[in-house]
């Protein structure tokens, strides 16, 4: 089955930090563009990160810029983002998406709430 699988969410303090993990199965990422893509209540869905296939070109929104890091792992098939410094607002659903040519995944995303 292929699938993506995130992690790493959670209940953190304004100010702390979280790394959320995208775990591929049943196909390999090496060859995948990643991005991350976060939702939070009644707001659309908005992209936060993205690196290519071979990691060499990254880019941030301008709101988690100096912030977040996005990276991946081929020989853990998995993808990360870390967080850090998190504010209210990154309070969202976060997904993982992996996507080459015509082939397109999702994971079921991950719940972060920055709450004090």
């Amino acid at each position: 089955q292929l699938q993506l699988v995130e992690s790493g969410g959670g209940l953190v303090q304004p100010g702390g930090s979280l790394r959320l993990s995208c775990v591929a199965s049943g196909f390999t990422l090496d060859n995948y563009a990643i991005a991350w893509f976060r939702q939070a209540p009644g707001k659309e869905r908005e992209g936060v990160s993205c690196i290519s296939s071979s990691g060499d070109s990254i880019n941030y929104a301008d709101s988690v810029k100096g912030r977040f890091t996005i990276s991946k792992d081929n020989a853990k098939n998995t993808a990360y983002l870390q967080m850090n410094s998190l504010k209210p607002e990154d309070t969202a659903v976060y997904y993982c998406n992996a996507r080459r040519g015509a082939f397109d995944y999702w994971g079921q995303g991950t719940q972060v709430t920055v709450s004090s």
